[in-house]
């Protein structure tokens, strides 16, 4: 159980990497924001599986690697990204401005996201990076007014 802990919290591993594992993450998510992307219905559906396995595996995968909020559980990040496009227009840019954009949120942590970490368990992880999601989708939703995507 444990070693299933570890893959589904890691992004089947990518929470391994030895540089910028969220970012890495991350890229998971647009990944599968790509697979999808003609597949509306599967989207959400994996979206949704995402976010309760998240909440289901980040308070174990803490107590598996001995720290809270580590930095290979990056399932958090792969869930929250996918939420993100969930609220996008699929253009190149709003893609890529959707990804740069949730990276800053996350590794800023604006408030109230950073008082979120102290939460107990999966709730501690999960829930900066949904707050991280909610920021972008503003900023998304506001750029695309003012380039007419919208």
């Amino acid at each position: 159980m444990k070693t299933l802990i570890k893959i589904i919290a890691s992004g089947f591993f990518t929470g391994y990497s030895p540089v910028a594992s969220g970012t890495v993450g991350s890229l998971v998510g647009v990944l599968i924001y790509l697979s999808l992307l003609i597949y509306p219905a599967a989207y959400l559906l994996v979206v949704a599986a995402l976010f309760i396995i998240g909440f289901l595996v980040c308070g174990r995968a803490e107590k598996i690697f001995g720290e809270k909020d580590s930095r290979k559980i990056v399932i958090d990040e792969i869930a929250s990204m996918c939420l993100v496009y969930l609220f996008i227009k699929p253009t190149w840019l709003m893609v890529g401005a959707g990804f740069v954009l949730f990276r800053i949120f996350d590794i800023i942590k604006p408030p109230p996201a950073r008082k979120t970490e102290d939460l107990p368990g999966s709730a501690g992880v999960m829930l900066d990076d949904i707050i991280a999601a909610v920021y972008t989708i503003a900023c998304i939703f506001v750029i695309g007014y003012f380039l007419k995507y919208y």
